[in-house]
């Protein structure tokens, strides 16, 4: 059995006839090709696949897609304006924020998430907005720094 469902991905409306069992994940990666979010650790835990759903952040590994139906849903590459990257894209290539870069897209997602709830946030709280994010190859320095820069760009 098969269900249908609908979404709006980056803009862009979706009808898709789906398993029941499938993951947000998965129809983004493999239905949608949309390749730039990751899977990390399948758990929810190191927040590889983060992803804006309806507004708030959702580990997508642990979304099944029939969940998503109806719902407005933003991954890494919706935030580029063609070949213009977004504040925060940018912010992170200057500063240095990414390394590997496999976690950068749930990274850049949970930092536009917290810019578009709080567009001058304290150190304290970048950390605590990317606090679900696991990074294994920087001391997080470079992130937070390349999120400040972002958000001073956003009072300019």
């Amino acid at each position: 059995m098969k269900l249908q469902i609908k979404l709006t991905v980056n803009g862009k409306p979706y009808e898709l006839s789906i398993q029941p069992w499938r993951t947000l994940l998965d129809v983004i990666r493999d239905d949608l090709k949309l390749i730039g979010t990751k899977e990390g650790c399948g758990l929810g835990e190191c927040g590889a696949c983060t992803v804006i759903m309806a507004g708030k952040t959702v580990n997508c590994c642990l979304v099944l897609a029939a969940e998503a139906n109806g719902k407005q849903i933003t991954t890494i590459e919706g935030l580029a304006d063609g070949d213009k990257l977004h504040p925060i894209q940018e912010a992170f290539i200057e500063h240095g924020g990414l390394q590997c870069g496999f976690c950068t897209s749930g990274m850049i997602m949970s930092a536009k998430a917290l810019l578009d709830e709080n567009p001058h946030p304290t150190e304290e709280e970048i950390r605590q907005g990317i606090a679900g994010n696991f990074c294994r190859c920087t001391g997080y320095t470079k992130i937070i720094e390349s999120i400040a820069a972002a958000a001073k760009k956003g009072k300019e």
